[in-house]
């Protein structure tokens, strides 16, 4: 596909990037360590890391891994953390030491833990201690030789580190019960490795730095190898594509989408802290009103978020009286964000919702919107530099502009494939490079890409595509409508379609909602079901989780 979107690149924004600027994501970190060292990095519960105090801390880390744990290159280490400062100490730390990094939701079920623990090999593992209940149910079952366990106050300045620890154990009882014979102290580690002898190791862009796992819309996790090179590449493309909107040292962005998921991880920790911004850790964003408190203290110019996240604080009347003056970015990601979202921001902040799309196999950004939109418009953006997307038919023949079809991606950003699963790689990645996305969109002539929906979630109704988004779209503008999600469910007779709505309105009907689509939806695309709930599944950066609800009605 001829690459139209150029011509609609914003002034300053390159058409390619190079992937080797930096050999490794650690050469880029000692170089940010250096450039930035006395700016401050990331804050949390008012303790702020300099960048010269997260080099120290991770060099520390570092060195235990290598002499104490003696692990070896390309040996993966757990990361089961939310939004606190540990998480970049030991981020850096591990990937300093040449070793791999392997992220891990810490809400994880035992079932969940044990299965990627397993698929990976990971034998060592950096728990919270909120958490560590669930690491201690699956030793049975799994290879863990090393478990580091850390609280939630670990890094925050004294008496601050004291007060917190103590409240969350003993005060508000938030840590259960657990018994795990031989476990490291991460606070212990710091202080072990500080006397120790740190010896760099060559890396090379090749190499695997993160063991990104993804459950997409299967449900059959997938281990996404993510090289130092792709890494490196998709911070430069994201680095390029804020540049002319932003200033090098001043910028702080509110990091509320945990760093152990892929959007937050580039988009947050890595772009950001390359232009030597400070980031704001929410640890808890469901704590809705202390994460606005947070957000009053602080002159923010930066936010990431998914539509169910924007619309949360939306619905808080003290979210509406904050001071957005300082408001520069607010990207958005992860799931398509609603018109009804975006309207309601733009009218309270004064700064349009920039909408984005990546994926894990890709690093994961592959389209931003122009940071100069003065309007919500509905796409995903343009191909960031270095990337080509194709928009392809089933039989993976190239597809015109304003036509339907996969869309397709190629770039330095791309995945090296999924850990030893030949079989899913193959499936999706070419030998040319491209990356079979499973999206679904369209292309106009501008280069613009609008997301229609998962080629997975796709319904069929008498032999006509019903796109779930389109349907999500118009129930959402419905005043009650807090969340929907619409799903195919198969009958005897074929598909159909189903709404499962969220409503702050307990008179809202069925009738109503049916009513409403009637007169913006064609007859096929109308919900045969509507069921009310008063919460739908989420994933760990709040997406809503279809496949979930799809299981539930086949009683899986």
């Amino acid at each position: 596909m001829e690459k139209v979107w150029l011509k609609n690149y914003q002034k300053g924004v390159p058409d390619v990037i190079d992937p080797d600027s930096y050999g490794s994501l650690n050469e880029l970190f000692e170089a940010i360590a250096s450039d930035f060292s006395q700016r401050p990095a990331f804050t949390q519960m008012n303790t702020t890391l300099t960048y010269q105090e997260i080099e120290a801390k991770s060099r520390d880390f570092a060195a235990y891994l290598q002499v104490v744990l003696q692990l070896k290159k390309g040996d993966r280490v757990a990361l089961m953390l939310p939004n606190v400062l540990q998480y970049p100490v030991a981020l850096f730390g591990i990937l300093r030491a040449g070793l791999t990094v392997m992220n891990v939701n810490p809400l994880y079920t035992p079932r969940e833990l044990a299965r990627q623990l397993k698929d990976s090999g990971c034998e060592t593992i950096l728990v919270l201690s909120n958490f560590a209940h669930t690491v201690e149910s699956v030793l049975d079952r799994v290879s863990l030789k090393n478990i580091l366990i850390t609280e939630i106050g670990d890094c925050l300045w004294w008496p601050m580190s004291f007060i917190v620890n103590w409240t969350v154990k003993y005060l508000k009882r938030m840590i259960p019960k657990f018994v795990i014979q031989g476990h490291i102290c991460f606070r212990a580690a710091l202080a072990i490795g500080k006397n120790h002898e740190f010896n760099k190791p060559e890396i090379r862009g090749e190499d695997i730095a993160f063991l990104q796992y993804t459950g997409g819309t299967t449900g059959m996790i997938k281990g996404a190898r993510l090289t130092h090179k792709n890494m490196v590449a998709n911070s430069e493309q994201t680095c390029a594509w804020i540049k002319p909107e932003i200033k090098l040292g001043e910028e702080i962005i509110i990091t509320a989408l945990p760093l152990y998921h892929i959007f937050s991880l580039t988009a947050n920790c890595l772009t950001f802290m390359r232009i030597g911004a400070l980031n704001v850790l929410i640890p808890n964003p469901r704590d809705i009103k202390g994460f606005i408190q947070v957000l009053k203290k602080t002159r923010f110019t930066a936010i990431t978020g998914v539509n169910t996240l924007f619309s949360a604080l939306l619905n808080q009347p003290a979210f509406l009286k904050l001071n957005f003056r300082t408001l520069k970015i607010a990207l958005g990601g992860g799931m398509s964000i609603q018109h009804s979202v975006a309207e309601r921001w733009k009218k309270v902040t004064g700064k349009p919702i920039v909408e984005a799309y990546g994926l894990t196999e890709a690093s994961p950004a592959v389209c931003i919107n122009p940071l100069n939109l003065q309007d919500f418009n509905g796409s995903i953006g343009l191909p960031i530099s270095s990337t080509e997307i194709s928009i392809r038919n089933d039989q993976g023949e190239a597809l015109g502009c304003n036509t339907v079809g996969e869309l397709w991606i190629r770039g330095p950003q791309v995945m090296k494939g999924y850990w030893q699963n030949d079989p899913e790689t193959s499936a999706v990645l070419r030998l040319d490079g491209w990356l079979q996305t499973g999206d679904i969109a369209t292309v106009d002539e501008q280069g613009f890409v609008r997301m229609v929906d998962r080629k997975k979630d796709l319904i069929l109704i008498s032999g006509f595509n019903v796109y779930p988004n389109e349907v999500e779209e118009v129930i959402a503008l419905m005043e009650a409508v807090t969340e929907v999600a619409v799903i195919g469910v198969q009958t005897a007779d074929g598909e159909k379609v189903k709404a499962f709505i969220v409503s702050k309105d307990p008179t809202l009907t069925k009738a109503a909602v049916i009513e409403h689509c009637r007169k913006q939806l064609t007859g096929y695309k109308i919900p045969k079901e509507i069921e009310f709930r008063s919460e739908l599944p989420k994933s760990n950066v709040g997406k809503i989780l279809k496949r979930v609800l799809r299981d539930e009605e086949v009683g899986i």
